[in-house]
């Protein structure tokens, strides 16, 4: 049988793993970091956050730059990190890109008491964030029948992932609990008590509306509501590792303001090492083709113990 959580007894997460993968994530340097790309997974360094950012900001460019008509092309982009969305506009007014064909999709958005996504007055809206940092700033306007962000009735924006427009690129961040979008660990219960989900049956999981571990409440609490977790909805809806498998490449940000130095180093040895579990959501992605970690060498961090 599994360990308990540490966090949670009600809940799966990464300390209920072997203490060994944990231990030996734990160890790894900026160099061993280095050595775990390998064919379909690869880790990147950048030094400054100037170029950090910018580089995530040209995935979009990179994206949007293949679309045409008859092949309208998209990326899919989280909330976290946000510091990308401005630097995107300036570079499609600044360069006079094209995006009549292009799209967007957004990860998740928050899922309120009443059972509906949030308004886009929400003060977390991810909708309204997007749209302030980004599509609002760019001069010539960006269609709005090609942005396509989560509701609760996720018909629609399944429906955006049937195969007519290609998904050049999935960006993402890495949370506290090692997710990717809103794809959390899920409760330790029922046919979950003894075990999580079995990869293959995690990754046929599409967009839904979900419960938000713990965790991931306090995390969102620190990095966008001031510590104040009573203004988190404890739901929302996420993209699913089927729209996931779609895209072509799946690009994670890791800027040491989200997930901590040990989860930086956990998920990559995971996926490198095809040690796929889904208590531990984002090392699914080793069975991904194309994945791609990118880290500021400055927000890495080191998992010696230090009291403060």
């Amino acid at each position: 049988m599994r360990p308990q959580s540490k966090i949670s007894s009600s809940w799966w997460d990464y300390t209920t793993l072997d203490h060994s993968i944990i231990r030996d994530a734990a160890k790894l340097t900026e160099a061993d970091l280095l050595q775990l790309s390998r064919p379909g997974f690869h880790v990147v360094f950048y030094d400054t956050l100037a170029d950090f950012y910018l580089a995530e900001a040209l995935e979009y460019i990179e994206a949007w730059r293949q679309a045409t008509a008859d092949n309208p092309v998209g990326i899919c982009g989280p909330i976290g990190p946000t510091e990308q969305l401005p630097l995107v506009a300036r570079l499609v007014n600044e360069l006079g890109i094209d995006v009549s064909n292009s799209h967007f999709w957004g990860m998740d958005e928050w899922v309120g008491p009443d059972g509906k996504e949030v308004p886009i007055d929400h003060p977390l809206s991810f909708e309204r964030a997007d749209r302030e940092l980004c599509f609002d700033r760019i001069h010539d306007g960006f269609p709005e029948g090609n942005l396509h962000f989560p509701a609760a009735d996720t018909r629609p924006y399944r429906e955006s992932w049937n195969g007519a427009i290609r998904c050049a690129i999935m960006q993402g961040g890495q949370g506290d609990i090692k997710h990717w979008a809103f794809n959390d660990p899920p409760r330790r219960e029922g046919k979950y008590m003894e075990s999580p989900p079995l990869p293959e049956d995690y990754r046929k999981l599409a967009t839904r509306v979900v419960e938000l571990h713990p965790v991931t409440l306090a995390q969102n609490a620190r990095t966008s509501g001031g510590g104040n977790i009573t203004i988190v909805p404890n739901r929302a809806v996420t993209v699913g590792p089927v729209e996931t498998w779609q895209a072509e490449k799946v690009s994670i940000w890791q800027a040491g303001t989200h997930d901590n130095p040990l989860g930086q180093r956990l998920t990559a040895f995971m996926i490198s090492k095809r040690l796929a579990d889904s208590s531990v959501p984002m090392s699914l992605l080793a069975d991904h083709p194309n994945v791609q970690f990118n880290y500021f060498r400055g927000g890495l961090g080191s998992c010696t113990i230090e009291m403060h």
